[in-house]
């Protein structure tokens, strides 16, 4: 099962590290990490999404609570009722070097609300942002259209909905 891990951590050098440090020491995958600063340039929020089952997710949790700079830990998508919200953020570029294909793209993007964002007279760049599941739906797409000439994902960020938050 996917999980989307939220971490809050004190914003020094090589405290990321030590964070992706116990995942590959673990043996666990992470499929997609972000990390910025939050309301207070003191911390920073990592959000990280792996696949494993309810007792990795523990085990996980309660390493990364060992780690002297982790300040809280959170998984976002536990079986509560209020859930999460998560995004993601796509860029593609691709060959459009006739009018028919370019025409193609931008129905594309009419239809799964994408944007572009960049155009030369043979490429053209796309931004799409919405969960990880209806992005590859987009890629995939869009990637039957026109060649793809680059990819870019931002992986997910993700808060929880109602009243819970993750916060100092």
């Amino acid at each position: 099962m996917r999980h989307i891990v939220s971490i809050l951590l004190e914003n020094q050098t090589g405290a990321l590290s030590r964070v992706v440090g116990l995942f590959s020491q673990r043996g666990y995958n992470i499929e997609t990490i972000t990390a910025a600063p939050t309301e207070d340039p003191s911390i920073t929020r990592i959000t990280i999404t792996l696949f494993g089952d309810g007792r990795t997710i523990e085990k996980i949790t309660k390493q990364l609570h060992k780690l002297i700079n982790v300040i809280k830990v959170s998984i976002l998508n536990e079986d509560n009722t209020d859930g999460a919200v998560e995004r993601e953020i796509l860029f593609v570029k691709l060959q459009a070097v006739n009018q028919d294909v370019r025409e193609e793209i931008k129905f594309i993007c009419d239809i799964f609300g994408a944007e572009i964002v960049d155009i030369t007279p043979v490429l053209v760049t796309v931004q799409f942002v919405n969960t990880s599941q209806e992005v590859d739906r987009f890629q995939k797409a869009i990637a039957e259209h026109s060649e793809v000439i680059e990819t870019v994902r931002s992986g997910v960020c993700g808060i929880a909905r109602g009243d819970h938050s993750l916060h100092v």
